[in-house]
């Protein structure tokens, strides 16, 4: 069980929920993430190719270890220049998949301030986009990465629709 607002040291947290998932650090307290629906999953996965085909180093689900007070748990990051350790420091895209009970605006805000260039937030009920840009998310068609690659939002949806229709064939064998 969480303890109360700002009574949990960043070592404290690390020992009780660090190896746990699910969990993100945010000044002094233990939050909960929402537990992610099946079109929540499956955007993250397709999310997370378009970073790396773009030539990033991707990571889903793991600590961001930037800043002492705040450890966030994105759903997708992207960075440019690698992770030394096992930790990522310098991060230069966030994909967030929006969540009912998800403090979206709150995170933004945080990535903001920690100097993640590009903060995009995905809506996989209504297929729609938004950039963090002048301390609020405004609508976007296509994402554009900071290395200059750009993926409009049609090839995502269409992407993510085909895979929610695909079934795979019976193995082969009982081996995988």
């Amino acid at each position: 069980m969480p303890r109360t607002a700002s009574s949990l040291s960043l070592e404290e947290y690390d020992l009780i929920y660090g190896h746990e998932s699910g969990w993100e650090y945010w000044f002094g307290e233990a939050r909960r993430k929402p537990v992610p629906t099946y079109l929540h999953g499956l955007l993250s996965l397709l999310l997370a190719e378009l970073p790396r085909k773009a030539g990033y180093f991707v990571s889903g689900e793991s600590d961001l270890k930037v800043v002492s007070d705040w450890q966030p748990r994105p759903d997708v990051y992207g960075v440019l220049e690698g992770v030394e350790g096992r930790y990522a420091t310098k991060v230069d895209v966030v994909f967030e998949v929006l969540s009912k009970d998800d403090d979206i605006l709150a995170k933004c805000q945080q990535y903001a301030r920690i100097g993640i260039p590009r903060v995009f937030a995905f809506d996989p009920e209504t297929q729609t986009i938004a950039e963090w840009a002048n301390d609020r998310l405004m609508p976007v068609a296509d994402v554009r990465l900071t290395n200059g690659v750009t993926v409009t939002g049609q090839t995502i949806w269409r992407e993510m629709v085909s895979r929610q229709k695909e079934r795979l064939e019976p193995p082969p064998s009982k081996v995988i």
